[in-house]
């Protein structure tokens, strides 16, 4: 699951890699004049960050607390952000894995906790989204949480790298 969930990542972040990438930059002195004379060039194509609607008033404590307990070296407060599905499913990974320190674990997800912020959260009963940003996701990466007895907590689950995974063929597919 984990290995899944780095290389859905890895996908997602090439693709934006990728999509950005224009062709081969042309030299221009005037670059008023270029656009006005070719307004599809490639050159006058600006990136746009994803506009802010809210400051995640409910879901930037959680994500602040994640960020928080890994600079800490936290495994405890770490274990209280995630949701219960979450942790279930990383502890099946450990034994697995034999690993048995959740910080270990993970330790390819660690931020440095700064920047760390969540932003347009979206909440609909006991399912949210928001955009978190972090060194990790310096863009931001849109990730679902749960309400659980009263609480926010965060999950692995991603829009769009489940949109991604829901595109890719089976790795048994035949070919």
């Amino acid at each position: 699951m984990r290995t899944n969930l780095i290389l859905v990542f890895a996908i997602v972040l090439s693709t934006l890699v990728f999509s950005a990438c224009g062709g081969p930059a042309t030299p221009n002195s005037n670059v008023s004049n270029t656009a006005n004379a070719n307004s599809n060039s490639l050159d006058t194509v600006k990136s746009t960050p994803e506009q802010t609607l809210n400051n995640a008033p409910t879901l930037s404590p959680v994500y602040k607390a994640y960020c928080a307990a890994w600079v800490k070296n936290d495994e405890a407060a770490l274990r209280k952000v995630w949701s219960s599905e979450t942790l279930k499913e990383f502890e099946e990974e450990m034994k697995a894995s034999k690993e048995k320190s959740l910080m270990k674990f993970l330790s390819a997800d660690k931020v440095s906790g700064d920047p760390c912020e969540a932003k347009n959260e979206k909440i609909t009963g006991d399912t949210a989204t928001a955009t978190i940003i972090s060194n990790k996701y310096p863009n931001g990466l849109q990730v679902v949480f749960i309400k659980e007895n009263g609480e926010w907590k965060l999950t692995t689950k991603s829009p769009a790298l489940d949109a991604v995974t829901k595109q890719a063929p089976p790795a048994n597919a035949a070919k």
